[in-house]
């Protein structure tokens, strides 16, 4: 009896644990192909990187800096950093497709219709955080650090990877932070966040940003203010949309569990 019953936990187990053993062999597979789509797309952007530089460097503030490269893989550094920013865009869509595909079993039709639309706005929102950065947080950090040079009688001479390493290190955050919405609403949709957790997070979310504001932005309390107040509005503004999404999905629910209340009779008769 008891090698019967050991048996019988065994075949049970091994029975649970298979659907774990799919989702973990689907999870590495959906990274796998975005991994060598981004590859891809960083190849393609190698090509255009030389273009993006020379047009960034006729911008200000860059347009008036004396470039230095000081050490022979620098020039190569920078191209791959900017392949990696472009292939990042270009391969947003796919990843976010990726992910959508990934969740896509565990979600009702009405669900899955309403989810793939994320994606179209996860885009928008990235390039809206990239030109955020530039345009905003990044003329205020590279002033700020250009002034105290010159209290301090420092003459500035900037290599081109640290220049573009330090713009790059302020906008990919930011990019992704703004991504936040989308994730909150894509997130409360398939049940895993809802409005409530998120009010109740808030205040570690709030800390979380003004962190995050302190370290891509110079160290005054100025700067910190402009950009953590567009950061908390974000994550207000999240937390707005999962109540929207909350309660369409509610709705949802109630109408799907209505229609099949409605069909069991149906099905006796």
């Amino acid at each position: 009896m008891a090698v019967a019953s050991d048996s019988g936990r065994s075949r049970g187990k091994s029975a649970d644990e298979l659907p774990v053993l799919e989702h973990l062999g689907e999870l590495r597979r959906r990274l796998i192909y975005c991994i060598v789509f981004l590859v891809i797309a960083m190849g393609v952007g190698l090509f255009f990187a030389g273009s993006v530089i020379e047009f960034l460097k006729t911008q200000p503030p860059a347009k008036d800096i004396t470039w230095n490269a000081f050490a022979p893989w620098e020039p190569i550094r920078l191209y791959m950093m900017f392949a990696f920013i472009i292939g990042l865009a270009a391969s947003l869509p796919f990843i976010l497709w990726q992910i959508w595909l990934f969740v896509r079993p565990g979600l009702r039709p009405d669900e899955r219709r309403a989810t793939v639309k994320y994606i179209p706005a996860g885009v928008i929102l990235f390039l809206l955080g990239l030109a955020f950065g530039y345009f905003v947080v990044f003329p205020m950090a590279f002033y700020f650090t250009s002034s105290v040079a010159q209290n301090l009688n420092i003459t500035e001479t900037y290599g081109i990877a640290q220049y573009f390493s330090f713009m790059l290190n302020i906008l990919l955050p930011i990019a992704l932070l703004f991504e936040l919405p989308i994730a909150v609403m894509f997130l409360t949709r398939i049940r895993v966040l809802s409005p409530a957790r998120l009010r109740k997070l808030r205040r570690f979310a709030y800390l979380a940003l003004v962190i995050v504001a302190a370290f891509v932005t110079p160290p005054d309390v100025i700067s910190d203010i402009l950009v953590s107040v567009p950061m908390i509005a974000l994550y207000e503004a999240s937390v707005l949309m999962s109540a929207w999404v909350y309660r369409r999905r509610q709705a949802e629910d109630e109408a799907w569990e209505k229609r099949w209340a409605d069909a069991e009779p149906e099905a006796a008769d």
